[in-house]
């Protein structure tokens, strides 16, 4: 009965340390997933140039920031942004800015990220991702960009 009951709490002892490095190992993966999302700012690379792409604070943004690091070969399109479509659908929280200012950087729809060049009025409506200062004119060319954290 002695070895039993010896063997049992040897058991228990086992799995009981299994579970408490299982729940270490847990709380350290949740600690940086939280500090992903709690960034305010990512690195963007265009043209061999890093820049500050400053982060809003949203879901969308969470979701983005779970894909990096990402290339992409972005499009042109009308004379005043680049475009690409992701292959993940993002969660929208779509808003009409009215106006579009030089460096922002939108999803349109769930799935089309978009870097605007250019400052101008827009009827369009966009979740925000951030925005780049700073940001030169990217040239009438498709451009391949970098994100990382």
């Amino acid at each position: 009965m002695k070895k039993r009951i010896i063997l049992f709490l040897i058991m228990c002892s086992i799995i009981l340390t299994g579970c408490i490095n299982n729940n270490n190992q847990t709380k350290e993966n949740n600690k940086n997933e939280k500090s992903d999302l709690k960034m305010t700012e990512i690195k963007a690379k265009i043209h061999d140039k890093t820049y500050k792409l400053n982060l809003e604070n949203n879901q969308t943004v969470e979701e983005f920031i779970k894909t990096l690091p990402q290339e992409y070969m972005m499009n042109e399109l009308n004379g005043n942004e680049k475009y690409v479509y992701i292959n993940e659908s993002l969660t929208t929280n779509i808003y009409q800015p009215k106006k579009i200012e030089k460096g922002d950087v939108m999803l349109y729809g769930d799935n089309c990220l978009v870097i605007f060049y250019e400052s101008f009025e827009t009827n369009y409506r966009y979740t925000k991702i951030g925005h780049i200062d700073n940001l030169p004119d990217l040239g009438k060319e498709n451009i391949k960009i970098s994100f990382e954290k």
